[in-house]
């Protein structure tokens, strides 16, 4: 009888170890934990500098299509997320504290692959670019906060390389400047594979559209970003490649591939304090975060921390408030947005946007 009371104790014991060590586990490691399920599965390496907030949004089953883009307005707090499939709110709209505001049901929308927020502090509007072959497709639409068409760039359900009108075949992504200048990258695995830079009226300025792999050459061009140092960033994600133009001439100012071997850039923005280029990489189911280069120098690529990201997450395009430089994650696979905070560096408004 002792020797069963003995066992019985024994087992006991086993259980209240385990279950400690489950809880100690959850608590030390909480990106590890199943209580926040798939969208918390990450890890750090190299210089840490965002953590996940895991109560963004509040409501996650909102999401319903593949989530392929986002954009935060830093004045309004507003967080805009685009999503494809059938049947589905084309933009949803939270806050940056994770409420749950309104969805944009247009149909003026096929597919939308690029979203950007332009002129946040005085006429905040919503550009997107949409990759559908239908007749509303291989255009750039632009919106009102509340989701009402406000115009359309390109030929609707034409897709074309013309500039005289405008034509797109599958745009991929547009970066509007505080000037009003326009940087679009047209070539989502369509014929053309352009950088255009149009006028605050809508007039090309300059032009890089030849495919292939040589300087100022593109294939798949992907993202576009504009730094404060008058240069366009473009991630050329068939070449596995970052390329580098002087907004003004559109000069070629030279490439980064070093940091892209494994997996191809598919997005590319900057922190707000311009130090540090976040770059989504979707087959590696990674966040890579470079060190940005100071004017007049573009030198070698360098990654000084990771977020990677559970497996079939496939992070597609990124986002920045530009108040708080909180880092918003477009996830295909996962069909979601999550929001990851800065750690230690503080962040402001840059002066260029």
């Amino acid at each position: 009888m002792k020797r069963k009371n003995n066992s019985c104790l024994t087992v006991m014991m086993v259980a209240v170890v385990l279950l400690l060590m489950l809880v100690l586990y959850g608590t030390v490691y909480p990106h590890l934990s199943d209580e926040s399920s798939l969208k918390a599965d990450y890890k750090l390496t190299g210089k840490p500098l965002y953590k996940l907030d895991i109560t963004w949004p509040k409501n996650p089953e909102h999401f319903t299509g593949q989530v392929f883009g986002v954009a935060v307005n830093h004045v309004t707090g507003v967080v805009y997320v685009a999503q494809r499939g059938d049947n589905v709110p084309k933009v949803l709209v939270f806050s940056t504290d994770g409420d749950f505001l309104q969805a944009w049901n247009t149909s003026t929308i096929e597919m939308p692959h690029g979203i950007f927020l332009a002129d946040a502090s005085l006429n905040p509007s919503i550009w997107i670019t949409d990759v559908g072959s239908g007749p509303y497709g291989h255009t750039i639409k632009q919106y009102t906060p509340s989701g009402k068409l406000l115009q359309v760039l390109g030929s609707a359900g034409k897709a074309g390389s013309g500039v005289n009108p405008l034509q797109f075949d599958q745009p991929a992504e547009i970066f509007v400047h505080s000037s009003g200048e326009i940087y679009i990258v047209d070539g989502d695995g369509g014929v053309n594979n352009r950088l255009i830079k149009l006028s605050k009226d809508l007039q090309l300025l300059w032009m890089h559209g030849e495919q292939g792999s040589g300087p100022a050459q593109f294939f798949i061009p992907h993202s576009v970003a504009v730094d404060s140092f008058q240069r366009v960033w473009v991630a050329d994600r068939g070449n596995k490649r970052i390329q580098v133009f002087n907004t003004v001439t559109g000069d070629w100012l030279g490439s980064w591939g070093s940091c892209f071997t494994e997996d191809a850039p598919y997005s590319v923005r900057l922190t707000p304090d311009q130090k540090y280029f976040i770059v989504a990489q979707l087959n590696t189911n990674q966040i890579s975060i470079l060190e940005a280069p100071p004017v007049g120098v573009i030198g070698q690529c360098k990654v000084v921390s990771v977020i990677q990201l559970a497996d079939d997450i496939k992070p597609h395009l990124v986002d920045l408030d530009l108040k708080t430089g909180a880092l918003y994650v477009a996830e295909i696979g996962a069909q979601q947005a999550q929001k990851f905070t800065p750690f230690n560096w503080g962040s402001t408004v840059s002066s260029f946007l």
